[in-house]
Formats: C-alpha cells, sequence, structure tokens
C-alpha cells in the first residue's frame, strides 16, 4: 500500500507528530482542548477534536489506513484527554503517542499475518490509563 520501511513509516510518524503537537497544535488549541481550564466561550470537546483529527489525518495520509487514522484521533484524544486530568504528565503523555505510533506501523506493515493481533494491545494500554493516580500498590520497604 505505501512504499516505507517500517522503520521509515515509524520516523514519518514521529515527524508527524511532532508537526501536529507543535505548529499545528499552536498555544490556541493547546490551551482549549484542556477540560480542567477550558477558555471561556471555546468547548473545550470541539478543541480536543480538532487537535485529535488533525492528528487522525496525519495517520491516515501516511498509512493511507482511514482506520489506523480513526484509531489515531481515537487515542490521540484519550491521551491528551488523561493528562489533562492529571493521571500523568507531559514525559508519560508523549512516550504513550510514540507507543501507539509504534502500533501503527505493526498494524499497517504486514508481517507474516500477525500484524493486527498488535492491535489486542490497545486496550492494555488504555487500561493503564485509566488508572487513578496514587493507587497503585506500594512496594513494601526492605
Amino acid at each position: 500500500m505505501f512504499t516505507l520501511s517500517p522503520l521509515e513509516l515509524f520516523g514519518a510518524l514521529i515527524v508527524a507528530h511532532m508537526l501536529c503537537d507543535y505548529p499545528l497544535q499552536g498555544d490556541f488549541l493547546a490551551k482549549a482542548k484542556n477540560h480542567t481550564a477550558p477558555i471561556p466561550g471555546v468547548p473545550w470537546q470541539q478543541a480536543l477534536a480538532a487537535h485529535s483529527i488533525i492528528h487522525g489525518g496525519a495517520v491516515w495520509l501516511l498509512t493511507g489506513l482511514w482506520w489506523l487514522g480513526l484509531l489515531e484521533a481515537l487515542s490521540h484524544a484519550l491521551i491528551d484527554w488523561a493528562k489533562s486530568q492529571k493521571h500523568f504528565g507531559f514525559h508519560t503523555d508523549q512516550f504513550l503517542h510514540v507507543a501507539f505510533k509504534a502500533l501503527w506501523v505493526a498494524a499497517a506493515v504486514p508481517f507474516a499475518g500477525w500484524s493486527p493481533f498488535v492491535l489486542l494491545l490497545v486496550p492494555v494500554i488504555f487500561a493503564t490509563m485509566i488508572i487513578p493516580p496514587g493507587t497503585h500498590p506500594q512496594r513494601s520497604a526492605p
């Protein structure tokens, strides 16, 4: 479907992520999408959807797979929403976005027919995101 190697596709998805998360998001969307401190008169849902759809469009354009674009838009919205809920910070947010890019590469590039199964990791990743902060089991001191 495309002529990029898996590593080239991953690199292109990372570059697209950086473009979509920084210059294409801008200060307005970065502030407006946060439901805990929205801009008055601007529906945060609309701002978050716009930002996430930009990301989804980039994945669709690079992979040629509309359903991966849809999954990217949904996962991006959920990750950014969870970050604004303070479930995690900036570094975890970016790590999760990059992890999903790796999943999209695995799903888009046929590796002996196993690639669709990698999408089963999506609910596992989301489950780890929704555990409220401070509720992880604590290790006892040695």
